[in-house]
């Protein structure tokens, strides 16, 4: 399990990227339109770096959701057998006693 504060601080580190390069790009000596293409360009990355790192997450979580479900199901199982052992020993106890 991943610990409390890691989409804090994942979140801290993408608000802190995009910060420092859009200051980069505001403060570097070029011309408007030389700039506004610096910022689509990395604006265009940041999104394509984003949803890369999104997807690896949903795929990562869909994974553990199907292993805990499996797990789960398992375990299920398991004590659904156990339980129908007991109620027969029961109902065979319950027929001994009657006869």
């Amino acid at each position: 399990m991943a610990k409390k504060g890691t989409g804090k601080f994942a979140l801290g580190a993408i608000v802190g990227a995009v910060v420092g390069v859009v200051a980069g790009i505001l403060t570097a000596p070029k011309s408007g339109k030389e700039t506004r293409a610096d910022i689509k360009k990395k604006s265009d990355k940041l999104v394509d770096d984003t949803k890369k790192v999104t997807d690896k997450a949903l795929n990562k979580t869909k994974t553990t959701v199907d292993n805990v479900g499996a797990a789960a199901k398992k375990k299920a199982d398991e004590l659904k057998k156990d339980a129908d052992t007991l109620a027969g020993k029961a109902k065979k106890a319950i027929d001994e006693n009657e006869g």
